[in-house]
């Protein structure tokens, strides 16, 4: 561990995000503060009898917090147990790759089952003591709890990677990553800034719904697992302005920082339940779009530059929203030389040297913490 204290590591980061597909592993040579190399990478997409658990209580969580009785605590543990094994099975894969460097530190994520900052509480299922026993590497983990005891939102985590990959393509000009996942979050980067934890540094926080609500339509109109290329949205047509209603106008109105659950937006699926399939996903693809505008708005100055990652950037009816909307060039990070696959899973392989050192992990402004904080708790194997 002395080592990460005084240069580059290796380190593997994971990540499974709130659409339940899989998980993605990362190998970055980082020092927390410059990424050097990207190593391999790979995604372990679930299969349909894969973590039934975990789809149990992902898709039902209320009755689990706190655990009420034997029947859901049973749930809760085997959940977990999926959780450790996949993740485990994932990390392997990725280990014995040919050419891959051996890690000298897991980020672990976890599976975020329900986020709700504005109650003080944040929940992920993973276990990374056991992970780190089972992998024989030391693991980083519980990553948001830190930030919410010191008052922040507990999210998002990424943008402090944003700042050093910002910096690593040389920008000269503030610019910002947008990653649409199930939630959108947007990160306003100043590369000219010493540090990311430095005062006027960053701006990040959720915009609203990614993909979460678009998925969930495709998967109960359609049986498919989302628009593909954005195909029935570019078929269908904008029915509502759903950034009207009264729960989402609420949401944009509210300054940052703010961060939310996948499921907060739940009403806009009830306002589009009477659509054609294709008019309802162009429904709902306009109000990830109208989402991101009104972030845009939030923002300090205007970005020279937006860079999406997460699967939306694979939206054509998505990504031509955003250009209708944001007054500058939007491009897939893959302009930049970057994996927009890969961006999280690289991002707690990076937070977790950060952690390692006792580096910060959030600041004020990307989750309205009280003060620059540290996070991640390192469990040796």
């Amino acid at each position: 561990m002395n080592e990460a204290a005084h240069g580059p590591v290796w380190a593997l980061g994971l990540m499974s995000g709130t659409s339940l597909d899989g998980i993605d592993a990362a190998l970055v040579l980082t020092d927390g503060e410059t990424p050097r190399a990207f190593g391999p990478s790979l995604a372990a997409p679930y299969g349909p009898g894969d973590a039934p658990a975990l789809r149990r209580v992902h898709a039902d969580w209320r009755p689990f917090r706190p655990p009420r009785g034997p029947a859901e605590a049973a749930a809760l543990a085997a959940a977990e147990d999926e959780v450790l094994t996949l993740h485990a099975r994932a990390a392997r894969r990725l280990l014995a790759a040919p050419g891959a460097p051996p890690a000298a530190i897991v980020g672990f994520h976890g599976q975020t089952v329900a986020h709700a900052p504005d109650q003080g509480w944040t929940w992920q299922l993973g276990d990374g003591a056991a992970l780190a026993r089972a992998l024989g590497v030391p693991v980083a983990w519980d990553f948001r709890s830190a930030d919410m005891r010191a008052g922040g939102q507990g999210a998002p985590l990424a943008p402090f990677f944003h700042f050093a990959l910002a910096r690593m393509i040389g920008a000269d000009a503030p610019l910002a990553f947008l990653n649409l996942g199930g939630v959108g979050n947007v990160t306003w980067v100043d590369p000219a800034a010493p540090a990311p934890e430095a005062p006027g540094a960053l701006v990040a926080f959720d915009t609203g719904p990614g993909n979460a609500l678009i998925d969930d339509w495709m998967r109960a109109r359609a049986g498919a697992p989302c628009d593909a290329n954005g195909a029935a949205a570019s078929a269908g047509r904008v029915r509502a302005r759903l950034a009207r209603l009264g729960g989402v106008a609420a949401w944009l109105e509210r300054p940052p920082p703010k961060s939310l659950d996948r499921n907060d937006f739940a009403p806009a699926m009830a306002a589009v339940a009477g659509m054609s399939v294709e008019d309802g996903a162009a429904t709902l693809t306009a109000l990830t779009a109208d989402c991101v505008a009104a972030a845009a708005s939030r923002l300090p100055a205007a970005p020279a530059r937006w860079l999406i990652c997460g699967g939306g950037r694979r939206n054509a009816a998505l990504m031509a929203m955003l250009v209708e909307r944001l007054d500058a060039p939007v491009e897939p990070v893959e302009a930049a030389g970057l994996d927009g696959d890969m961006l999280e899973a690289q991002a707690f392989a990076h937070l977790a040297v950060r952690a390692l050192r006792g580096l910060p992990l959030s600041a004020p402004g990307a989750t309205g913490c009280r003060a620059p904080t540290r996070g991640g708790r390192v469990s040796p194997p």
